[in-house]
């Protein structure tokens, strides 16, 4: 996994800036209008788990007018060097609307993990990490409508130079949907990402609570 390797930093505190911006077409500064701008703050202001590392990408520039990227790195507890999951999340915004999205802002994400054999050859894995999705979404009242994604399972196997290395197994769930309001509460759709990523990641419910979904057992780090 690679796509979140640069975030060594933030954590609990927040976002980090790793790319020296966040976002095109004006991208979080005055020129963007006050309904991206209000939700690029709350962004940058939200406070993950401690597992969770986020820091800021350079954002699509062709997708929409307005946008603002971060990357996410889920890490072991015990052992903060080894990443369990890591994905992409993206906020567009184009003030005149797309028909596709059916509103003026979209978020698109992608999250991966690695998985034991075991878990991966689950013929309900797909649905269940589906599910995961909404239901964070859902349990965090952040609206949405517009859903679509996708979850995929591959393996790899390694050989002649790379022989010694064990065969991998990986979840990748690529999502999209369009946040409900003028102003969505963007806090709220992060947050309930990144609890998708570590449901992915196997870490229990950070309440410790009872949860109706089984957690999958803990993951291999990346070799």
């Amino acid at each position: 996994m690679t796509a979140a390797r640069a975030a060594k930093a933030g954590g609990s505190g927040g976002v980090e800036d790793t790319s020296g911006t966040g976002g095109s077409g004006g991208g979080g500064g005055d020129s963007s209008p006050p309904p991206f701008r209000a939700a690029v703050a709350a962004l940058s202001e939200t406070r993950p788990r401690p597992e969770i590392r986020l820091a800021t990408l350079p954002a699509p520039r062709r997708l929409a007018p307005y946008s603002f990227a971060l990357e996410a790195t889920v890490t072991d507890p015990d052992d903060t060097d080894t990443e369990l999951a890591d994905g992409r999340f993206v906020l567009l915004h184009d003030p005149q609307g797309q028909e596709s999205w059916q509103g003026t802002f979209r978020v698109v994400t992608l999250g991966r993990a690695e998985l034991e054999a075991e878990i991966a050859g689950d013929p309900l894995l797909p649905e269940v990490t589906w599910t995961w999705l909404t239901g964070a979404l859902e349990a965090r009242g952040a609206g949405y409508t517009q859903p679509s994604g996708t979850v995929t399972r591959s393996s790899s196997a390694y050989f002649g130079g790379l022989a010694e290395r064990p065969a991998e197994e990986l979840l990748e769930i690529r999502a999209s949907w369009t946040p409900e309001g003028a102003t969505p509460d963007a806090a709220a759709h992060l947050t309930a990402w990144c609890e998708l990523l570590c449901q992915c990641a196997g870490l229990p419910p950070e309440t410790g609570e009872a949860t109706s979904v089984v957690q999958l057992p803990q993951r291999r780090g990346p070799r």
